[in-house]
């Protein structure tokens, strides 16, 4: 049933509204599925969320289901392969992104850094609860997501610009910035409770 409270940016394709109702917002702590949604959404760097999450489940059949000691491995011949695969966004400087992005993932872990204790830092291990009732309000970046760019880049991450990063952590639930009037507000603020 439609419901017009939903935040408007997922539209009514039945892919976007069901990431918007069940995915979006909802507080992530796997260190996996976060490097996952990190890496996808450097992937979206010029295109739209959507034209991603069509191809989530070619990057995970492409990318080995993200698990980054299998991808630190990938040599040029993989990285050929990967440029020929139809399913993914064919673009060198993304293939190698994820790659770079493997390594960075990895040298945290030796540090004995979680992925997800690193990144929910940055929000002091709780989601924000914001209270917009307009997309207009909504900003595309923070003074949390250029702090949290900045020491992804430092750690040898790419395509983690502040707007990237703040996308990545409304995704993830760090921000909630479902609308107010949005039913999931609501029902992602009471997961962070």
């Amino acid at each position: 049933m439609e419901n017009p409270e939903r935040c408007p940016w997922c539209g009514d394709d039945p892919l976007y509204v069901h990431y918007h109702d069940t995915v979006w917002g909802r507080p992530e702590y796997d260190d996996l599925a976060l490097f996952e949604k990190l890496c996808l959404d450097g992937q979206q760097a010029g295109l739209s969320w959507i034209t991603i999450l069509r191809k989530q489940e070619s990057y995970r059949a492409a990318y080995d289901d993200f698990d980054p000691e299998k991808i630190v491995h990938y040599d040029e011949a993989r990285i050929a392969k990967l440029l020929a695969d139809p399913g993914i966004i064919r673009n060198r400087l993304k293939v190698q992104s994820i790659i770079k992005n493997a390594r960075g993932y990895l040298d945290l872990q030796e540090q004995g850094i979680g992925f997800s204790e690193f990144l929910w830092s940055f929000v002091e291990n709780q989601p924000v609860q914001n209270r917009w009732r307009s997309l207009s309000e909504v900003p595309t970046a923070t003074p949390e997501s250029k702090a949290m760019s900045r020491a992804l880049k430092q750690s040898g991450f790419t395509f983690v610009g502040p707007t990237i990063v703040y996308a990545f952590m409304q995704a993830t639930g760090m921000i909630n910035d479902h609308l107010v009037q949005c039913p999931q507000h609501q029902a992602c603020y009471l997961l962070s409770q």
